[in-house]
């Protein structure tokens, strides 16, 4: 028993000094392998998908002057920490890009989505793997000359380690080496095997072909680009909602201006009327129409004042500026009191841009391709599975770890060659798989010329929309002038008696509504081009806003603006 634990303790030594030859042999073999993975494998992968793993893409910053060459940098707001903030419309465009935090939560999902691609890509990296376990065994069994048993003590080990890399043409290459020691006292020698194999699994079928393998990855990078373009259309909403609110809140600046001077004018013609009744040119009965005029203008007011306070807290919450006590700010708009001077183009350039640059959809496009890559992949799964395999190995017998390892380079060796065949009698499950992905293409097809129908439909109103805003502001700038006169007459035939207080009221009212009706006019022709540029979705290049999505998605078997002009 003492020289066996000699020997067991020499074979050790030995089988430890040696492994480190077979561990250096197999990760120079390996690092081969996974060379070969890094280079040829990536370069592949990345000219089969369209070209490198580019990052997600979340810029959004404006810029002005913009070249294409080397834009400058965007110029930097730094508001005062408290007291009113004094803003103009590009103000309120780029602290809401830089501050809104609707918008930072926003601009993290390319970020997130483009993990996935990671997750994909990550199929086709070399896997290593290793196993090592050993024991003891000390048992009884039946003696080796008779009937009778004997006692022993038996020691086992095994190890293995393996490196496995999948390719996008459907092969699998696995490199294994594994060693078994069997050291047994009924034994006066120790039985040591050691192999170093190689196999190659490919599918013939089911699974064959980088157009197939690739799928997932083409389709988690497709969702990628989608997620840049709902931040792009976003961005849109926010930029077009930001110069919206500024121009509402200074509508209502404005209208709590009318109400005030309307009250002004009202409280003069109540104070006029009662010392015209005090002179005995009216009577008394004149005296409730002009203080109900007046009780309805301070009631608009009311309404007027609350209508800029609501606006006001939306507009800090869209811009979110820096400073502590950000509801209790005051806002300053500063702002040309001319119209833009814009000359329209035809309807059919805002319809063109629309269905290229709305965020919206080329998103669908994008669905549409992700759908078409489903049924090339689901369509794939109709075929059976058939894969060839071949083994190749060398093994090595000896009485100890060095020599069995040593021993691989002798006569023996192992081959297998085979098919492996599967396939479901009714194919239930793929069938399936494919007429869902064939009826979700359709689908995403009929939707995205839906979609282009709708968009069209939006721009086409936005542009109406411009034409009538823009005649508005003639036809209420007209009525202004007539009401103000009316008011002036019937002012004057108060006072030498050929008027009523009635009709003093009712063109003062008339002059008041005439006068909030001007204003809304000119807030409205600027809104309906802001939701014009949205609808076409120019807004951010005509504000020269960075943002993903610039390029729109093409689709060489749609053409979303061909099928427009045929119905126009």
């Amino acid at each position: 028993m003492v020289e066996y634990k000699k020997g067991h303790l020499r074979d050790t030594m030995a089988a430890l000094n040696f492994s480190r030859r077979l561990l250096v042999l197999f990760f120079v073999i390996g690092w081969c392998l996974t060379w070969a993975s890094c280079t040829y494998v990536e370069k592949g992968i990345d000219q089969t998908v369209g070209g490198p793993n580019p990052p997600a893409d979340t810029t959004v910053t404006l810029v002005l002057n913009e070249k294409e060459e080397e834009p400058p940098e965007p110029p930097q707001i730094m508001p005062p920490p408290s007291g009113p903030l004094k803003i103009t419309t590009t103000d309120a465009v780029l602290l809401s890009l830089t501050n809104n935090r609707s918008l930072v939560v926003e601009k993290l999902n390319p970020a997130i989505t483009k993990t996935f691609e990671d997750t994909e890509r990550a199929v086709f990296d070399p896997n290593l793997a290793a196993e090592l376990w050993g024991g003891r065994t000390d048992g009884e069994n039946q003696a080796r000359s008779g009937s009778l048993t004997e006692d022993f003590i038996k020691d086992e080990g095994v190890g293995v380690i393996s490196l496995e890399q999948f390719f996008p043409t459907g092969t699998t290459v696995t490199l294994e080496g594994a060693t078994e020691m069997n050291n047994s006292s009924l034994y006066q020698d120790a039985f040591y095997w050691s192999r170093l194999g190689l196999t190659v699994n490919q599918a013939i079928l089911r699974g064959y072909g980088s157009d197939v393998n690739l799928v997932r990855l083409r389709q988690a990078r497709l969702e990628t680009r989608m997620s840049e373009f709902e931040l792009r259309g976003f961005t849109l909403a926010l930029v077009a909602q930001v110069e919206e609110t500024f121009w509402d809140y200074a509508l209502a600046k404005r209208q709590v201006e009318i109400y005030e001077e309307s009250l002004k004018v009202a409280r003069r013609q109540v104070s006029e009327t009662l010392s015209l009744i005090e002179v005995g040119r009216l009577a008394k009965s004149e005296l409730p129409a002009v203080q109900a005029e007046l009780a309805a203008q301070e009631q608009g007011l009311i309404d007027a004042r609350s209508e800029r306070e609501t606006l006001r807290l939306q507009l800090l919450r869209l811009l979110n500026p820096a400073g502590r006590d950000l509801w209790q700010r005051e806002v300053d708009l500063i702002y040309q009191p001319t119209l833009p001077q814009v000359i329209l183009d035809e309807v059919r350039a805002y319809v063109d841009m629309g269905l290229r640059m709305r965020p919206l959809l080329n998103e669908a496009r994008l669905k549409l391709m992700q759908n078409d890559l489903e049924v090339v992949k689901t369509k794939n799964g109709l075929l059976p599975l058939l894969d060839l395999f071949v083994t190749l190995g060398k093994s090595g017998y000896a009485n100890s770890f060095s020599r069995s390892v040593s021993n691989i380079t002798g006569e023996y060796y192992d081959a297998f060659v085979g098919l492996r065949f599967q396939y479901p009698i009714y194919n239930r499950d793929p069938r399936s798989r494919y007429e869902r992905a064939t009826l979700s293409r359709e689908q995403a097809q009929k939707s995205l010329e839906n979609l282009s129908q709708l968009v069209e439909l939006d721009v086409r109103t936005a542009y109406v929309e411009v034409n009538r805003a823009r005649e508005q502001i003639k036809a209420s700038a007209t009525t202004r002038i007539f009401s103000e006169e009316t008011l002036l007459v019937e002012t004057e035939k108060l006072r030498v008696g050929k008027s009523t207080s009635l009709l003093v009221a009712q063109a003062q009212r008339d002059l008041l509504i005439s006068r909030i009706a001007e204003v809304e006019a000119l807030a409205g022709y600027i809104n309906a081009l802001i939701n014009l540029y949205t609808q076409d979705g120019s807004l951010l290049a005509r504000r020269g806003i960075v943002a993903p999505g610039r390029k729109p998605v093409k689709i060489s078997n749609f053409d979303a603006e061909e099928m427009t002009k045929s119905r126009s």
